[in-house]
């Protein structure tokens, strides 16, 4: 039986009680309740009044459950009233008007789950046609957007993201409720009984299988034996990450004060200048919501802002899983107006920390808005990469950019990385009144783009390649939209800059003093092409132009908290041979820098390009940014407890996963392991990071008969592979090669390693075997082999193609053994995955792309369609990623001139279009990658 029927939340958000009935499910009536427990569920509440006088049905609902705390409260005395006909908002209303436990929406295009507000009220079913959905992304509810409306009715609100200013003290200390929700679908155990939760149907269930919290994520069966009515009234603990959640019950709605109503006309002046003279236009005017913090040494709140525009559609995404993780109001995006509100708003929270979701960009323009704001302590910032080149974020070991970690993991990372320091320099440039009027150029400017940077200031060769681009892109928006694209342009503008020359004469135009000391007739000696004064270790999306100097040098490591800059020429070999592990010319390392330009040169300050006149630069340190370093650490869920010493040497098995079936099953990690192809043993010190371990597996096949792997496959490993983490409860996930250091292998593997290979290939491109094997589960079909080839006639075609026409797996299989030809075509040319492809059989496709010659992936039919094209009309996306990941152009058009992707969008697949679209860039990303690898 249903403990609470359709779900409860608790701490402010109401329940779907009217729905799914509740007061059956508790058992009582009003008139039944003592006296005592109505005063219990009230009193035990925070800041929440009475029920208002509307809504009798819902009204009675709540009150028959016992929860009268559930209600939603009355507008704040002084807000506006809402409108009957309520915004569908898609983020965080701040407004004095802001709705009290409101959902904060996103299109989907999830079709399994059961419209949230069920049968009785879904106005989908009474219309009986397909309607659009929205999924709340603080808790995680799905409904069709006519039935937002319907919560209201069934009194159904969000996890509450603040609380009311009542007339008590606002420092009384308070407690934040579960907000239960039920599930039709859950993840993980029920935490009373420690068992599963059993779905019998995946998609379109109604049965209500769990009840979890959405702040807290603790899951229970919605059965009375494992879920009690006692667990409503729980204070919730907000889960792993309660050190960094902001509680609801620190931020306020403060109500405007009276006499700035009655007097606001009169004095409204007036009362700005007695405010601005005292505490500032900031700190003076009125502000819907305040925050009340309360401190503890245990807690690091967390700010996180995330620039929506970077890394293509990540950001975008991403911020869906920090308003789940987190308490909505204090996830942040960017282009609604920066980050200097949000700052000032939490600038009394003690032990507060950033998370900067973007580019350099990004991170640059929240320090500088701190500089502005003078926190005392300034909070430190850590970095998720989005996007590419991501300098700042490689040298304090977060990455390059993004890949599929989970947001539970960032999280932790954020709360345990260390606090260091980084350098910040100051940019003066003023015109140089030395040079004459022919040194002018109209096109150029006085200003830098940038007075501050973080990474690096650079002139010459690299400047004129980015400005160039910029300007290209700002004059042609259209042309550059895509990734490979702007590649291609990069490379063509580098090549012609390269073959003009028009760099070459950089030192006769340029004085470099550094420190007091002319470095100019070094810089004539050198005659370089391009002149980077570096603050960090990484330039130009990950590479090292200062490298690793030995103690036989006058110069010294390079870090990014010394207080010196890195003074580095590169000419044209040596920019090539920075692509390859090589290093610039070193000059000096120095404090202070005075440059001298005698014409328009092109300059970059941390990325920003221009073309500044000839002037006079100076560059001194401004002070140091506090930041969040990735630490190397223990997993926060470790598979050794930490009160075991660490072994000696670890015995574990690597086995590797095709891109192919990671795509497919990373969310299966049973399936996923079944999948995978063993490769060998590796034997490692117990307290090995993974950059050591890949040196092992490396040497693996160079040892004879592969130091004993079990891998029936002498395909050796692409230069691509990276480590899989597999201790996630809920799904593997790539690891980021730079951050491998950071990683011990026993946070990632207890008795196996798994690593993603991009290039494994299939069966049919590996040596002929004397068993035919595939990393496919494992077939019902009778292994012996009924006849060995040769002893009777091979089969006919007609046979293959009607056994992959029924679906028949075991027959097909029989009939490839006994000499069977995969490449068979029927009279409309169409191929055996073709026909697989018509009747959705995934293990007939994944027999033939593992055994078939490869040209059956491009093979077409009379109409021009190939396999892929077919998958994607019909929608079949496991089997789209099938064969993608085997290898099948995307690029290849029917006899209408779709692609792929074209035809899923006529499908009005658009999940499928999107991943077409993905992969179709990727591929042609890793041509021009395979093209230009000299």
């Amino acid at each position: 039986m249903s403990v609470l029927g359709a779900g409860h939340s608790t701490g402010g958000g109401c329940d779907e009680a009217t729905a799914l009935g509740p007061a059956e499910a508790l058992g009582t009536e009003e008139g039944e309740k003592p006296g005592a427990l109505r005063q219990m569920w009230r009193y035990r509440s925070w800041d929440v009044p009475q029920i208002p006088a509307e809504a009798p049905r819902t009204q009675k609902a709540i009150t028959k459950s016992g929860l009268q705390h559930l209600a939603p409260p009355p507008p704040t005395p002084g807000a506006p009233c809402s409108e009957p006909e309520r915004q569908i908002r898609s983020t965080v209303d701040w407004s004095e008007s802001a709705t009290y436990g409101e959902h904060i929406w996103f299109e989907t295009n999830v079709s399994g789950d059961f419209c949230y507000v069920g049968e009785q009220y879904c106005v989908a079913k009474m219309l009986q046609k397909s309607v659009s959905r929205r999924k709340c992304a603080a808790c995680k509810i799905v409904v069709h957007t006519p039935c937002i409306e319907q919560l209201e009715k069934i009194n159904f609100r969000c996890k509450p993201s603040f609380r009311e200013s009542g007339s008590r003290n606002i420092r009384e200390p308070t407690f934040v409720r579960h907000h239960w929700v039920h599930r039709r679908r859950q993840d993980g155990k029920c935490r009373h009984c420690g068992k599963g939760f059993q779905q019998k149907f995946t998609f379109h269930s109604k049965e209500i299988v769990a009840i979890s919290c959405s702040w807290c994520k603790q899951a229970y069966h919605s059965k009375v034996s494992c879920f009690m009515l006692q667990q409503i009234e729980e204070p919730c603990s907000l889960g792993v990450h309660a050190a960094v959640v902001i509680p609801p019950t620190w931020i306020l709605r403060a109500r405007r004060p009276q006499n700035t109503l009655k007097a606001s006309k009169k004095k409204k002046r007036a009362s700005f200048k007695r405010k601005s003279s005292k505490k500032g236009p900031e700190e003076g005017r009125w502000r819907p919501f305040i925050i009340r913090p309360t401190p503890s040494p245990l807690m690091k709140p967390l700010l996180v802002f995330v620039n929506p525009k970077s890394g293509g559609n990540q950001g975008a995404k991403i911020i869906q899983s920090f308003l789940w993780y987190l308490n909505p109001r204090q996830v942040f995006d960017l282009s609604q107006g920066g980050p200097k509100e949000a700052l000032e708003m939490y600038r009394k929270v003690h032990n507060l920390r950033i998370l900067a979701c973007g580019g350099d960009g990004t991170v640059g323009w929240i320090l500088s808005t701190l500089d502005q704001l003078r926190l005392k302590p300034p909070p430190p910032v850590a970095i998720l990469p989005l996007g590419t080149g991501n300098d700042l974020a490689r040298t304090l070991n977060w990455g390059g950019g993004y890949t599929d970690e989970p947001v539970s993991k960032i999280l932790s990372h954020v709360e345990e990385g260390n606090v260091v320091q980084l350098d910040r320099w100051d940019l003066r440039a003023e015109p140089n009144p030395d040079a004459g009027p022919e040194e002018r150029d109209e096109g150029a400017t006085d200003r830098l783009p940038l007075d501050v940077f973080n990474n690096y200031f650079s002139l010459g060769f690299d400047a004129h390649v980015t400005l160039e681009f910029h300007e290209s892109r700002e004059a042609n928006p259209e042309k550059f939209n895509s990734r490979f694209r702007n590649k291609m342009f990069y490379a063509g503008t580098a090549f012609s800059d390269f073959l003009m020359g028009s760099s070459k004469d950089l030192a006769k135009h340029i004085r470099v003093v550094c420190d007091g000391t002319d470095l100019t007739p070094k810089i004539h000696d050198l005659k370089p092409q391009c002149i980077v004064f570096l603050n960090i270790p990484r330039y130009c999306a990950g590479t090292m132009p200062w490298g690793h100097p030995g103690e036989h040098h006058e110069f010294e490591p390079q870090r990014h908290d010394d207080g010196y800059l890195e003074v580095i020429g590169f000419t044209m070999t040596s920019l090539a041979a920075l692509q390859v592990g090589g290093h610039g010319e070193r000059l000096t390392q120095c404090r202070e820098v005075v440059l001298t330009t005698s014409k328009a040169i092109p300059v970059q300050v941390d990325g920003e390009p221009c073309k500044l006149a000839a002037s006079r630069i100076r560059i001194a340190l401004r002070n140091q940014a506090t930041m969040v370093q990735k630490a190397k650490r223990r997993s926060a869920a470790p598979l050794h407890s930490d009160q075991q010493p660490v072994p000696e040497q670890l015995r574990v098995q690597v086995s590797r996963v095709s891109m192919h079936d990671y795509e497919a099953l990373h969310y299966d990690k049973e399936q996923l392991k079944e999948a995978s192809v063993p490769l060998g043993t590796v034997v490692v010190p117990g307290d090995s990071d993974l950059e050591l371990c890949r040196a092992h597996i490396e040497r693996l096949q160079q040892e004879p008969e592969g130091a004993g792997a079990k891998s029936p496959t002498c395909q050796k490993l692409s230069p691509k592979w990276c480590f899989l983490d597999a201790t996630t409860a809920s799904r593997f996930y790539r690891i980021d090669r730079a951050q491998e250091h950071l990683n011990y292998v026993t946070e990632i593997a207890q008795d196996e390693i798994y690593i993603l290979d991009p290039e494994l290939l299939g069966a049919s491109a590996r040596p002929d075997l004397p068993t035919p094997t595939s990393p496919l589960p494992t077939s019902p079909c009778s292994p012996t082999l009924r006849s060995l080839p040769g002893d009777t006639a091979p089969p006919k075609g007609e046979e293959l193609i009607e056994a992959a026409k029924r679906n028949n797996f075991c027959k097909l299989q029989e009939l490839h053994r006994a000499g069977g030809d995969l490449m068979h075509r029927d009279e409309q040319s169409r191929t055996l995955l073709h026909h697989a492809v018509s009747t959705g059989s995934k293990d007939v496709v994944r027999y033939l792309l593992d055994h078939a010659p490869p040209e059956i992936l491009d093979a077409v039919e009379e109409n021009g369609e190939t396999c892929l094209h077919q998958a994607a009309a019909l929608g079949q996306r496991t089997i789209c990623h099938y064969i993608v990941e085997a290898g099948a152009s995307l690029m290849k058009t029917d006899q209408q001139g779709d692609t792929p992707r074209q035809r899923a969008e006529k499908a009005q697949d658009t999940e499928l279009a999107a991943y077409l679209e993905n992969r179709q860039h990727y591929q042609m990303v890793q041509r021009e990658d395979q093209e230009t690898a000299v």
